[in-house]
């Protein structure tokens, strides 16, 4: 069926939009899909409830190669998670590259923060596609139980090397 065919006011099943002022330039609103969220590593294995959740309780952006998606200046205070693309992880000079598959596929929050690095940034390195979740969301999908925890330890343990670098 068509897009126009169907009533005013439909909601697909599965994906959610956000209608949110973009964060920083080279960012816009992008719509994530259910079918495509349960690819990405950081939420692979989660039921299709669980990862409807998680939809409707974040945001998702596209962002364009050299887009600043965060920095400990801005939207440090939010979880970031990398879904296709590419990104670096900027500190004291230094630079690494992740993809949606390494440790370094999330930024922010309150873990981060509590590492005490010096000033980041995150920068997009070619066309990707982010996820920002507040951290009450974030805290809210842990107490749910969703099976986060070893991809939260995983980029954990990599700023921990980057603080002691």
């Amino acid at each position: 069926m068509a897009l126009a065919a169907l009533p005013l006011g439909t909601v697909l099943p599965g994906c959610a939009s956000s209608g949110a002022t973009p964060p920083g330039p080279g960012m816009k609103a992008s719509v994530t899909y259910l079918h495509l969220l349960a690819k990405v590593p950081m939420f692979r294995g989660m039921s299709n409830e669980q990862l409807q959740w998680v939809i409707d309780h974040s945001r998702e952006w596209s962002v364009q190669p050299g887009a600043e998606v965060a920095s400990s200046q801005r939207g440090i205070d939010s979880f970031w998670t990398l879904l296709d693309g590419g990104w670096r992880v900027e500190v004291a000079g230094r630079h690494v590259d992740a993809g949606h598959a390494d440790p370094a596929k999330w930024y922010g929050g309150r873990a981060m923060q509590a590492l005490g690095l010096p000033p980041t940034r995150l920068v997009a390195t070619r066309p990707s596609y982010v996820m920002e979740i507040a951290q009450p969301e974030l805290d809210d999908m842990l107490r749910r139980g969703l099976p986060l925890a070893p991809h939260l330890q995983a980029g954990a343990d990599f700023y921990r090397t980057l603080a002691r670098s």
